[in-house]
């Protein structure tokens, strides 16, 4: 497991699959936002690929987040178009409703980043978020992730085009934790 100051990030369980997809995948306003294809159902006990883990995909590496404190599961956050000849991948996460608004986020990303830099080996790391999505922006940019341009009216989200932000962070620039 890797552990930052409050989560963990740790293989996918099966007993995750339900809640993850009960909490995050079923709501279908969250879902579709975070997203970047229609929002669709998931049948239950499906192979979807967006619970499911294939060990065997290399570019794509997801987590289940826990709390440190306890091990309950919170979300979820991965490392995802890994591309190992310009050493760079993007991230994202969700985090459960219950879980938001608490800081995970930033933690979270910090725990991507060690994992990105530090075990992959990686040179850049990108984010790519909803301009609204003021919790991501946040996490990101305290990690020192920089807004690096906005994708106009990129995202058709419930019968509207919103604009993403697109943030990145290079190996030279990233700071770990002093208290680490």
């Amino acid at each position: 497991m890797l552990k930052g100051r409050e989560v963990g990030l740790r293989a996918r369980h099966e007993e995750d699959i339900p809640i993850l997809r009960a909490e995050l995948y079923d709501d279908v306003v969250n879902g579709s936002r975070a997203e970047g294809r229609p929002w669709r159902p998931i049948t239950p006990g499906s192979n979807d690929s967006r619970l499911v883990v294939d060990d065997k995909e290399e570019g794509h590496v997801p987590f289940s987040v826990v709390e440190l404190d306890g091990g309950t599961l919170i979300g979820t956050a991965t490392l995802w178009g890994i591309d190992n000849h310009s050493r760079s991948a993007h991230i994202g996460l969700g985090l459960l409703p219950a879980s938001r608004g608490k800081g995970y986020g930033t933690d979270v990303v910090a725990v991507l980043c060690y994992y990105g830099f530090s075990v992959r080996g990686l040179y850049r790391l990108q984010i790519e978020t909803l301009s609204d999505n003021a919790a991501m922006l946040t996490a990101a940019e305290r990690n020192g992730f920089v807004r690096e341009g906005v994708l106009r009216s990129s995202a058709w989200v419930l019968g509207e085009f919103l604009d993403e932000v697109l943030l990145g962070l290079l190996a030279e620039e990233w700071k770990p934790d002093p208290r680490d």
